[in-house]
């Protein structure tokens, strides 16, 4: 479980392709990782592999995660969002994060705004039943409150703002127009859908 709070912005040291799936090596910066622990790179839930005492760790990639994620797109020297699973006694100033990838968003524009950064982005349409205005939403693991809502043109897009903070330590500001990131919807919405659907059919 994660926070969507990124701790820091890591540099991807390998990106080795392994028939249908994917070793990626990333200088985290973390000297006391342990083996299996779990790691969010860029929203998705990864198991470390291996590590050494400098805190570079191997990450496993597999089809499913490929298809499902922008990690495949990960080439040497790119930095991504990493945050290391929440402890018990952790404050959680962001939302429940899972890292479980819900589909993929495109960023459609980003403008500056009275110092903070506007940003929209279309969202694949399934997911449209769980953004609501003022709720949660994890973009490239990043904890986010979507500010606006848009279902015009048959299209579904949300709109969110950055403080200068969130800019500069997340690997946002290196987005261009076009790129994707990793979403993931808010859990709980998911779990109220599931819990009501029985009702709601009759």
């Amino acid at each position: 479980m994660f926070s969507g709070i990124i701790e820091c912005l890591a540099r991807v040291h390998g990106a080795d392709p392994m028939g249908g799936s994917l070793k990626v090596t990333i200088e985290t910066g973390c000297a006391d990782l342990e083996l299996g622990e779990s790691i969010a790179v860029n929203g998705v839930c990864l198991t470390v592999a291996a590590h050494d005492q400098s805190g570079v760790a191997e990450f496993f990639l597999s089809p499913e995660t490929l298809d499902r994620t922008a990690l495949g797109a990960l080439e040497i020297g790119d930095r991504v969002n990493l945050e290391r699973s929440v402890r018990l006694e952790t404050r959680l100033s962001g939302h429940m994060v899972q890292g479980h990838v819900d589909g993929l968003a495109r960023l459609i524009s980003f403008k500056e705004e009275a110092g903070a950064y506007r940003l929209d982005f279309d969202v694949p349409a399934d997911l449209a039943r769980y953004c609501v205005a003022k709720g949660s939403i994890a973009l490239n693991g990043i904890s986010l409150t979507i500010n606006s809502i848009d279902a015009a043109d048959q299209n579904f897009r949300v709109g969110v703002m950055i403080i200068p903070h969130t800019w500069e330590h997340t690997n946002l500001h290196a987005l261009a127009e076009g790129d994707t990131v990793n979403v993931e919807v808010d859990v709980i919405a998911k779990y109220v859908e599931r819990l009501c659907t029985p009702y709601l059919k009759h």
